[in-house]
């Protein structure tokens, strides 16, 4: 029997440049380091481990499946729930950081936003609609 997969423990992101990447996820999420080095920077979000990846290194992990090249287009979003979509694009946008979309309200009884980190990799903030 396969143990059930209900405990994501880290994302990876493979990053072009680590050093940009670090300095948004400090800035952005205000999130704590665990791991730093020049080809990969670990943060603790919330109880989830995102590990900052160069692209380089990420044929190790990968072979024989391969890596997408930088611009490629996106083929994971990851969603962030809070409390107030629209408080979190204004804090957003003083710390610099575009938005793709949003904030706007869905037809499922959410309100998103969309931004990127430097790598390309969406997160969604959403917010339950009552």
């Amino acid at each position: 029997m396969i143990e059930a997969l209900n405990n994501v423990e880290a994302i990876t992101v493979f990053t072009d440049d680590v050093a940009a990447s670090r300095e948004f996820y400090v800035a952005v999420f205000a999130a704590t380091i665990v791991y730093d080095e020049e080809e990969s920077c670990m943060f603790q979000v919330g109880s989830l481990v995102v590990n900052l990846l160069a692209r380089t290194e990420a044929d190790d992990l990968m072979t024989p499946a391969p890596v997408a090249q930088a611009g490629a287009a996106a083929s994971v979003m990851l969603t962030v729930n809070v409390a107030d979509v629209d408080a979190v694009c204004a804090e957003l946008r003083e710390r610099g950081v575009e938005l793709v979309n949003g904030p706007g309200d869905r037809p499922w009884g959410r309100r998103t936003a969309l931004f990127l980190d430097p790598s390309g990799l969406p997160w969604e903030i959403a917010q339950e609609l009552v």
